[in-house]
């Protein structure tokens, strides 16, 4: 429970429905939703439709999404991979030729076809009660009337103005004054308001086809992309069965890679064999392990997790006891390792939210442009911002997550949801690229090995190795940063924040939701 006489939050509670998102206008968009005789899947469609209008650098329909939905009155969770694919002309033979090393975060070749659209569509039409004209009608007005610039959008705009500046569409959409807007501003995307609604009366259609789909790649193809009409027509989301691990008596569920899901699973796999859960939660002796196996997690990660219709991942093996006795045995409580890097490590920002309605339909849910603004590539027209998510391929030959046509980048963001008995209790997830599997085993630790609450847990400083810098968020008492110092870490303090998180606990005995949002962003849960 919270200290009453220290700033903070306190959990929220309901017996209805409840949104916990980055933003309190979608809260409130999912919330109105559910009172309007829509279900957990409609309020998360539009309050992700919203977040797109209202928070843009985090996300948007130019960018992926992953879902975990847990149905009422059933045992099964079903995912959803929402994530786009390489265009079908971009060869590894291809960059090699135009000498690249690497895909660069800004390139139009970092681009891959935006997988949202479909995955909304998709969604509402299998699970759904409402069209998505209905549901994408919150976000339009946003679009076209405008909103209220909050605090924490404002200052993430503020520090992107210099990379708004690469690209003339995307400088016209959201520079056009040469400063970025302020804190309290109205800012107004009327651009976008006409693409949602011609995606509200024409369905997916109106993104993958004709005239907004023409634009697009009109767009990409004038700056060097190899995207066709054909690729944005061809984009389809895919049904998939999560993957998990049982842990303190609970099931922690993911989607499969392409998503790093599984690095939590390992990290979490490895903890369990090192005894961290009469560790003071503070202490230098559960940030080392958990760093520890966190770092070999994300090795493996890198290793081999890539999209697995055109790669062989071993995710049987990577989830298994030997795979995890193994490396947990190489762990050196009084030590760090001397390892390799991880790929990429910085952590970026996208947006999650959660949603759980009155019957008890629970969803999971990611949408994100990758980096701020995504790619900075824009189409002034169309207001769509292009993900930069091809950035997550390699091009080393041979390797799983090596570019090829129509191949799925190995992507950061991974909704979670944690099942107790065959029931879901608790939707999740944490933002911030690469920290998340981080992320995800902090909040299971914090609350099931620590005795947290959901807000709590989404608290806690947060910290994770970058560039062979441990970055440790402020909070942590002194003597746990000597302690790591001791341990052979370099520490230093994170700048920024890691991401953000929500959760919505769910108490089936009695009856209530619990929910918790991050004070690192805006956002807020919100139930009735």
């Amino acid at each position: 429970m919270r200290d009453f006489q220290r700033p903070g939050r306190s959990t929220v509670h309901s017996l209805n429905g409840m949104c916990a998102s980055s933003h309190p206008q979608a809260s409130l968009t999912a919330v109105d939703i559910m009172k309007r005789g829509g279900n957990a899947v409609d309020a998360a469609v539009a309050a992700s439709a919203v977040l797109c209008v209202v928070e843009p650098m985090m996300t948007g329909i130019g960018g992926d999404c992953f879902v975990l939905f847990a149905p009422k009155g059933s045992s099964e969770v079903i995912g959803l991979n929402g994530s786009g694919r390489a265009p079908a002309a971009a060869t590894r033979d291809y960059f090699v030729e135009q000498g690249f090393d690497k895909i660069g975060e800004t390139s139009v070749h970092s681009i891959s076809i935006p997988g949202a659209i479909d995955a909304w569509a998709r969604l509402l039409a299998d699970h759904g009660t409402m069209g998505l004209d209905e549901v994408l009608a919150p976000a339009i007005a946003f679009a076209e009337e405008g909103f209220a610039l909050s605090p924490r959008i404002a200052i993430d705009w503020m520090f992107l103005t210099p990379q708004l500046k690469n690209d003339p569409d995307i400088r016209a959409l959201y520079l056009p004054s040469g400063e970025a807007p302020g804190i309290g501003s109205i800012w107004k995307s009327p651009a976008l308001g006409r693409t949602l609604r011609a995606i509200g009366e024409r369905g997916r259609a109106g993104f993958y086809e004709g005239e907004i789909a023409d634009r697009m790649v009109q767009t990409l193809q004038a700056k060097g992309g190899l995207h066709t009409l054909e690729d944005f027509a061809n984009t389809s989301a895919d049904y998939v069965t999560p993957i998990s691990t049982d842990t303190r008596g609970h099931r922690l569920l993911e989607i499969p890679p392409n998503g790093q899901g599984i690095t939590a699973l390992i990290a979490l796999n490895i903890l369990d064999r090192l005894n961290v859960d009469g560790l003071d939660p503070h202490g230098p002796e559960r940030v080392h392990l958990q760093v520890e196996a966190a770092r070999r997690a994300y090795a493996a990660r890198d290793m081999y997790v890539a999209d697995m219709d055109q790669a062989q991942v071993p995710v049987d093996h990577l989830l298994s006891d030997a795979f995890a006795d193994a490396i947990a045995a190489e762990i050196d409580p009084g030590r760090a390792a001397d390892l390799p890097m991880a790929q990429d490590n910085p952590h970026k920002d996208t947006t999650y939210l959660t949603v759980v309605d009155k019957d008890r339909n629970a969803v999971s849910f990611i949408n994100s442009l990758f980096q701020g603004f995504g790619s900075t590539i824009a189409d002034e027209q169309t207001g769509v911002v292009f993900q930069n998510r091809a950035a997550g391929f390699v091009l080393e030959d041979g390797h799983p997550n090596c570019i090829a046509p129509n191949k799925r980048p190995m992507h950061t963001i991974i909704p979670a949801m944690l099942v107790k008995d065959q029931q879901a209790v608790m939707p999740f997830g944490v933002m911030g690229g690469h920290y998340q599997p981080m992320g995800h085993v902090q909040v299971v630790l914090n609350m099931l090995a620590y005795g947290m609450d959901i807000q709590e847990a989404i608290d806690f400083p947060r910290f994770l190795t970058e560039d062979g810098t441990l970055a440790i968020e402020r909070g942590l008492p002194a003597a746990t940063l000597e302690g790591l110092t001791a341990r052979g870490h370099r520490v230093a303090e994170a700048v920024p924040p890691f991401g953000g998180g929500q959760g919505i606990a769910i108490n089936w005995e009695q009856g209530t939701l619990t929910g918790g949002s991050d004070p690192r962003k805006d956002g807020a849960a919100i139930g009735y």
